[in-house]
């Protein structure tokens, strides 16, 4: 509640606005928060991506990252799985949605036949969408 002064009068009147630098404060701390946050939540595993001239294509939400690294390791989001375990792990991860797109980075350095053969096994588990994820090919003069 705030009381308004004034110089003509004797009596003390109310002031019927809402204070706004509450709301603008909290409002600023929430920015601050989520520009600290945006950028730990995407995937911190190093990997050598090839580029390609394709345009960007818009993200989801929560997307499913299945790594391939170039010591031929897999990785699901952060959590390094092996291979046998692929199906199991994806399913719970896309809690058995079969439709869920996986995307899909695999190092430059990776050989066709380890490429192909994580592939076929996403194949296999029933997961048929499928991102590959590349580097935007920068065109230069």
């Amino acid at each position: 509640m705030s009381v308004r002064l004034d110089h003509g009068e004797d009596s003390l009147t109310e002031v019927h606005e809402i204070n706004v630098t509450p709301f603008i404060d909290v409002m600023l701390v929430l920015l601050i928060i989520f520009m600290v946050a945006a950028p730990l939540a995407t995937v911190d595993i190093p990997v050598n991506l090839p580029a390609s001239n394709v345009p960007p294509q818009p993200r989801p939400d929560k997307p499913l990252y299945l790594t391939l690294k170039s010591d031929l390791t897999l990785a699901l989001g952060e959590n390094f799985i092996g291979l046998d375990f692929l199906r199991s792990t994806l399913d719970a991860a896309a809690n058995g949605k079969k439709d869920t797109v996986i995307f899909l980075r695999a190092d430059k350095t990776v050989p066709y036949e380890k490429l192909m053969e994580v592939l076929t096994t996403l194949q296999k588990a029933g997961y048929l969408k499928i991102a590959l994820v590349s580097l935007e090919k920068v065109s230069g003069p």
